[in-house]
């Protein structure tokens, strides 16, 4: 019985989750927020802080795993910390990343591989990147009842055929193809598009242009919602941190500064103290032989 109510209520959590539809309801309303995240733990805590919709991003390929770049992540690995995110986001509207090729191959691949990551990771949408090449790709998906985010700009798993990661869509050709392929996702279905390093007035106009939710990470104010890596604005590491990322914290130095108290405590000596320690009385030891 008691596990009967837990799976109840349990249905009932996630049947009161907001949907794409509701944020696309918020365009010119609100300014909507989004973080990544990877973990349980990290998932719990933006969901606290009240923040419309978490990123399992492929992004945990280099902040997550230490790989040089996303290309290395898999369909395995983004359900393995999907799952992790969405048990820690009770309110929180979670999308989940296509990584590379997991989509690029075929239609049939595409909707196989999407269906597969919201069905084992309980996730309210996944993201895929790619204009109007993959418009295909989304309107499948869409189709099979699975919300989608499309991802323009610099798009990470392309970084090859980009030229390395700068900012896109500065030539008036380039913007252009920027809009249409802005366009040609929403026609395809996208109730969302990311646009990731792309100037800001062009980013306003893509904004004003399409019906369809913007997300802006480096790409200006005038988007209808901006997203982070959570360990970017942390300050979480310590290396290089892109332009378009305000850090919050400086949790790196924080962590360092423990790290160093620790082992001086424990080569010392004082830790663990006696309030860390258990005590036993003295006759039980008197019995040992």
């Amino acid at each position: 019985m008691l596990h009967i109510c837990k799976s109840y209520t349990d249905i009932l959590r996630i049947s009161m989750k907001k949907t794409a539809n509701y944020f696309l309801s918020q365009k010119g309303e609100r300014r909507l927020t989004m973080l990544t995240a990877y973990d349980y733990h990290t998932a719990c805590a933006i969901d606290e802080a009240g923040i419309d919709m978490i990123l399992v991003g492929d992004s945990l390929g280099n902040v997550m795993l230490g790989y040089e770049n996303t290309l290395a992540v898999t369909v395995d690995d983004m359900i393995h910390h999907g799952k992790a995110v969405c048990r820690g986001a009770r309110n929180a509207f979670v999308v989940v990343d296509m990584p590379f090729m997991s989509y690029q191959t075929s239609i049939y691949d595409a909707v196989k591989n999407a269906g597969r990551i919201m069905k084992e990771t309980n996730c309210q949408a996944v993201k895929l990147e790619g204009g109007a090449g993959y418009a295909d790709r989304v309107h499948a998906i869409v189709e099979a009842g699975i919300p989608v985010v499309g991802h323009v700009g610099l798009t990470p798993q392309s970084f090859n055929t980009l030229g390395g990661y700068k900012v896109q869509g500065k030539t008036a050709q380039a913007a252009q193809q920027l809009l249409d392929d802005a366009r040609a996702l929403e026609a395809a279905g996208a109730f969302a598009v990311t646009l990731e390093c792309v100037p800001e007035a062009l980013a306003r106009k893509i904004t004003e242009q399409v019906s369809a939710l913007t997300i802006g990470i480096g790409a200006g104010k005038y988007c209808d919602a901006q997203v982070l890596v959570y360990q970017d604005m942390l300050g979480y590491a310590d290396g290089f941190t892109p332009k378009f990322v305000k850090k919050y914290a400086n949790l790196h130095d924080t962590m360092l500064e423990a790290f160093h108290h620790y082992k001086e405590e424990c080569e010392s000596g004082a830790f663990p103290a006696k309030e860390h320690t258990f005590s036993i009385d003295e006759d039980v030891l008197e019995k040992l032989y």
